[in-house]
């Protein structure tokens, strides 16, 4: 165990037969160990080095333990070090003052080795546990706020698409004499605000299924030929209407150990990513590489590519990240926060090269076999 990582107990009697015999007994175990003769030095001592806990007799000149008990109490930074004392008084009063002061159990003289061990052992575990727990809640906290602002950015991108529904929807129906260019035109965009809403939808409903654990992970052999082909067949009509040809190297004897269902979302949000960012005529491409306990799938674009500042900005929940495409399509960058949840879950890794006006090209592992 490292030095730094061990409980330091300091021992505080005015005795110094007893401050010899305390620092033998405690030797058992691998405490460091420090020792002051009186309350003032006990207090001077804390004030510079912190212990995890303090013996503490009772019976001193000048500042008995009890005194030394409250000042520590009263100090907020130094109240929660847990204190025992040492007593040679057994009667119920001083136990139950020694309690009042915030001392959290005591040991009567002479000391049974044993039992003054294990009271120690007891409470720096209990310390420790503490610690832990409270700073299991603050990372809980942290973590709920970055959600709430999340989903209060999410909120808010929502509006555009469904802005736009109601607004244009409202225009075609109160001009009755909308010539059949300008509605048609109309209609366009309102279908591509309903494709934005539901896909915006879509990727929350999965992201939140996956964060409350009610999303199944079953993990299984699966061709990746027939993933990646079905994500084509899908996306085939976004990809014809910009006249970008995308295109696949891998073969039919790739696989991957994967949840098919994630799987598909990963590919999907990517691919889409990669048809919305890039322009016409453009050109997409998905291959992989098996190495030797996985296989890495890389996704490429000539697409607009992405600022150098911005790529750590894409995988973050604290913030939204979203560029117009080239077509003017929105988003919000939820389905790569999505991509990267899922992709951990497998125990593979992802992330992006870009150069800024040539494209992108996504990279992801997978296992390409069980476990």
């Amino acid at each position: 165990m490292n030095n730094q990582k061990k409980p330091l107990v300091l021992i505080v009697d005015d005795n110094p037969q007893n401050l010899k015999m305390l620092g033998n007994i405690l030797k058992e175990k691998p405490y460091r160990q420090a020792l002051a003769q009186n309350g003032a030095e006990a207090l001077d001592f804390v004030k510079k080095k912190r212990p995890d806990l303090i013996l503490l007799d009772i019976m001193m000149p000048e500042m008995n333990g009890f005194e030394v008990c409250q000042k520590l109490k009263q100090d907020a930074e130094l109240s929660e070090i847990p204190v025992i004392f040492l007593t040679a008084k057994t009667g119920k009063k001083e136990v139950i003052k020694g309690l009042k002061q915030g001392a959290v159990d005591y040991v009567t003289k002479p000391f049974n080795s044993q039992e003054l061990i294990t009271r120690v052992s007891t409470h720096l575990e209990l310390k420790a546990a503490k610690e832990a727990l409270i700073e299991k809640v603050e990372e809980l906290k942290e973590a709920n706020a970055t959600k709430d602002k999340f989903f209060s950015l999410i909120a808010h991108d929502l509006m555009s698409p469904f802005n736009a529904l109601l607004g244009l929807s409202e225009l075609l129906l109160e001009e009755k004499d909308i010539n059949a260019e300008k509605r048609e035109k109309l209609l366009k965009i309102i279908q591509q605000a309903s494709k934005t809403g539901y896909n915006l939808l879509k990727n929350l409903l999965e992201w939140s299924r996956f964060q409350t654990g009610r999303m199944a992970f079953r993990p299984e052999k699966i061709n990746l030929k027939e993933i990646v082909s079905a994500n084509f067949e899908l996306l085939n009509s976004n990809a014809v209407a910009k006249n970008i040809h995308i295109f696949s190297t891998i073969l039919e004897t790739s696989y991957v150990f994967a949840d098919r269902n994630m799987l598909n979302t990963i590919i999907r949000n990517i691919l889409s990513n990669a048809i919305k960012f890039t322009p016409e005529k453009g050109k997409i491409e998905v291959v992989c590489c098996e190495k030797e306990a996985h296989i890495e799938i890389a996704i490429s674009d000539t697409g607009v590519g992405i600022n150098s500042q911005d790529i750590n900005k894409l995988f973050r929940t604290d913030i939204t990240y979203s560029t117009i495409g080239t077509r003017e399509e929105t988003g919000t960058g939820l389905g790569l926060i999505l991509c990267q949840e899922f992709v951990e879950k497998h125990g593979g890794k992802i992330w992006v090269e870009s150069e800024l006006g040539k494209g992108s090209r996504f990279y992801i592992t997978f296992p390409n076999s069980g476990p």
